[in-house]
């Protein structure tokens, strides 16, 4: 297993820690830039953010070095969404964002990957454009934000978390219109 894919195995390892640690009732916080944060939630998005630094890094390695794979084309992007849609359900049981969005979010990723098979079997691999890439970094500053209760911003009453946030579902839409259009041609030759 090649460098790129390694990472990818970490991350994917890293999300029952993270899930974990978002489970366990805790009382202990911390203040930090003048917002209250858990401890746990922190180390939680300490290992969010590690996650999110690894799907940066697998990919760079691996273009950089032609280390790409099959194992690395199916399961970068099924990391990438495991980690995504396993943030958001906590946000969303904690009413950090709302269920609609949440919906939005799983919607859009179940599609983009259903049409990533589909023109799999057409002998097309799919790569992410610009706004899907500034829909996953959105969406992880977003998470990494609520996680932490807008850190940094709640104390000047600045709502930095929601504006990524509403960002990322903005992109979401965007990048899954995007993807069904410029690959419209795939359900004329299924049909």
């Amino acid at each position: 297993m090649n460098l790129p894919n390694k990472l990818t195995m970490f991350r994917i390892v890293l999300i029952p820690f993270y899930t974990i640690l978002l489970c366990i009732p805790s009382n202990n916080s911390l203040t930090i830039l003048g917002t209250k944060v858990s401890v746990l939630y922190l180390i939680a998005t300490i290992i969010f953010i590690v996650a999110s630094l690894t799907d940066f890094l697998d990919g760079q390695i691996a273009r950089k070095n032609n280390l790409v794979t099959n194992f690395g084309k199916f399961a970068d992007p099924l990391a990438d969404k495991l980690l995504v849609i396993t943030a958001f359900i906590f946000l969303t049981v904690n009413k950090s964002i709302p269920a609609w969005a949440f919906a939005i979010i799983v919607w859009r990723e179940l599609a983009v990957t259903g049409l990533r098979l589909l023109l799999a079997n057409h002998g097309e691999v799919v790569a992410a454009a610009m706004p899907g890439k500034i829909k996953t970094f959105s969406q992880m500053i977003a998470i990494i934000f609520l996680n932490l209760n807008n850190i940094g911003f709640a104390a000047i009453n600045f709502p930095f978390a929601q504006i990524v946030f509403y960002i990322a579902v903005f992109f979401t839409i965007y990048s899954g219109v995007e993807y069904f259009y410029k690959n419209r041609s795939v359900f004329a030759d299924s049909f």
